[in-house]
């Protein structure tokens, strides 16, 4: 059984880390990685790097840019297990992709989660749970019977137009709230 991959040294204090040695650490953890892709798969390229990413999203395998993509936000208030848990996600994708057929392939699929299992010895969770408040501020209030839902600008110009939600609890159409 694989054993997890392993944190940097240098990843004792993150506060006092300025942002070219988290850049750093990030792209020695990529390497980490895909090295331990390449003992399955000796053909996978080495993806691109970029921490362009924002809103809620931790990382991203974008295979039209031929690389991850990664929210430098989140990985700032989030190294540890930033490192941990969402390069080794992002690289699982990344390998299933290049598979024959990956593309055909769910992207949590059943392959994705033997990667995650087999390869990285990490339970497959689809989505983190990292605080994203400033990551991805949504200041447009909207309600339904049961609870209060935050929506983008990005959302709330799409209700603008004529597009309705649902709350995926209680079923309700969402109505923006009084200011």
């Amino acid at each position: 059984m694989p054993t997890p991959i392993p944190l940097p040294l240098e990843l004792t204090d993150a506060t006092s880390i300025d942002e070219s040695t988290l850049a750093d650490l990030l792209e020695r953890q990529i390497d980490i990685a895909w090295r331990r892709c390449l003992e399955v798969f000796p053909g996978l390229p080495r993806p691109g790097v970029w921490l362009d990413l924002k809103g809620k999203s931790a990382g991203q395998a974008h295979f039209g840019r031929g690389g991850l993509r990664f929210n430098a936000l989140l990985y700032r208030e989030n190294p540890r297990r930033f490192l941990l848990e969402v390069v080794p996600h992002e690289m699982a994708h990344w390998l299933v992709r290049h598979l024959e057929n990956g593309e055909r392939f769910r992207p949590h699929g059943r392959e994705w989660q033997t990667v995650m299992r087999q390869l990285f010895d990490l339970e497959p969770k689809v989505t983190h749970d990292f605080d994203t408040c400033r990551a991805s501020p949504a200041p447009y209030r909207y309600r339904c019977v049961c609870r209060e839902h935050a929506f983008s600008v990005r959302r709330h110009r799409l209700v603008l137009k004529g597009r309705r939600y649902r709350c995926r609890h209680c079923g309700e159409h969402l109505v923006q709230a009084p200011l």
